[in-house]
């Protein structure tokens, strides 16, 4: 965070002395023959997140007097939240300009305010690239939908959202891809992106009904284990279901993923879709057609299997995902939606600092499961 911080608020300084000059760093004009940059001279600022060491640059004639950071001014920790919010809430362009007239009161370009977040892009990539462990025992593979305008016309993109359980039993999101169709040939991009960042094994990974996701573990991690995310499962069944039958439902379907073996799980997937098969006839279907990668569940312990069904640690992410949406009804584009994912991920990730419960239990269990693999 504090990097991030630092990060910020120089290339805010950068874009307020492009503004200023008229002209870009290396730019031949008519306003860098009477004005031109004359180095920097360092600063330190006090935050919240420690001490964060900048560099204020300046003009040739002396006239350049930086608004982010004024003279004299070294204690930013009021509004150093508020910096990071505004790409992190997937603000539009006015109202970023809004909240900087609220926190220094005075105004901003709209090309000013897009050079801004916009130098937040090589963050993200040195993110996106950054080494992974060698071994993930579960990982997540969820999607989520946002509207987004690409050349005027305005559709729905997917963000694909990589969430892994490392050997040390935390969270972490190793992945984000924005915008590609499912196909076997985008998955096994997405796999051999990860093998290219680090990861040799994935134990078990847990993923909806993919579009040719199957193959491509295949292709790029043969000895892993696909297991059709029973959190997805879950949430494909209620949605033929109306909300007076809902809770009603979802107990029934929780005797299916928490039985104590295959058997009496499919025996209990049976009853439930007699039980409702006159009232919602498309609901139960899947669990039939996919019962051959559901079962795999079962061989798991219940400390295991607890992870793999709870829905918390999806469902937060992607509360979070929508809050973002809501505030911002359209992205102008896949580099917007982008950084606003990146920054609200980092948010959400800095609270992950606990392991999971019996961590231990079950990392042995696992050992024994995927002998020499751990």
């Amino acid at each position: 965070m504090k990097d991030l911080l630092g990060d910020t608020i120089q290339n805010m300084l950068e874009a307020e002395l492009d503004e200023h000059l008229g002209y870009e760093k290396y730019e031949s004009t008519e306003e860098a023959k009477s004005n031109y940059r004359n180095g920097y001279t360092s600063k330190t600022l006090k935050s919240s997140v420690g001490q964060v060491e900048i560099d204020i640059p300046r003009d040739r004639n002396a006239e350049f007097e930086p608004k982010i950071v004024p003279k004299y001014k070294r204690d930013i920790s009021e509004i150093e939240n508020k910096i990071i919010a505004m790409y992190a809430r997937g603000m539009s362009t006015r109202e970023i300009n809004e909240q900087i007239q609220e926190i220094y009161g005075f105004e901003v370009s709209a090309e000013m305010v897009s050079k801004i977040t916009d130098k937040i892009l090589p963050q993200i990539e040195e993110w996106q690239k950054r080494p992974l462990g060698e071994v993930y025992p579960i990982v997540f593979i969820d999607a989520i939908h946002f509207s987004v305008k690409n050349d005027g016309i305005v559709g729905k993109k997917a963000v694909y959202i990589v969430l892994a359980i490392d050997i040390e039993g935390q969270k972490d999101v190793i992945g984000i891809y924005v915008g590609e169709n499912e196909s076997s040939k985008f998955w096994l991009s997405v796999l051999k992106d990860l093998k290219n960042r680090g990861v040799k094994d994935i134990l078990i990974l847990c993923a909806d009904a993919l579009s040719g996701i199957k193959d491509a573990i295949n292709a790029a991690f043969p000895n892993t284990e696909y297991q059709r995310c029973i959190v997805h499962q879950i949430r494909n069944t209620l949605k033929y279901v109306s909300d007076k039958d809902r809770k009603e439902f979802a107990r029934d379907l929780k005797r299916i993923y928490t039985a104590p073996n295959e058997k009496a799980g499919y025996d209990q997937m049976l009853e439930v879709s007699e039980k409702w098969e006159k009232k919602y006839p498309a609901a139960m279907k899947s669990w039939k057609s996919n019962w051959d990668v559901i079962c795999p569940f079962f061989k798991y312990s219940e400390e295991l299997r607890k992870i793999m069904y709870t829905t918390n640690t999806i469902e937060s992410l992607n509360s979070s995902y929508r809050r973002i949406n809501k505030s911002r009804t359209v992205f102008p584009g896949d580099q917007s939606l982008l950084k606003s994912i990146y920054l609200a991920t980092v948010k959400i990730t800095s609270k992950w600092t606990m392991r999971y419960k019996n961590w231990g239990l079950i990392l042995g269990q696992l050992q024994i499961m995927f002998e020499g693999r751990i």
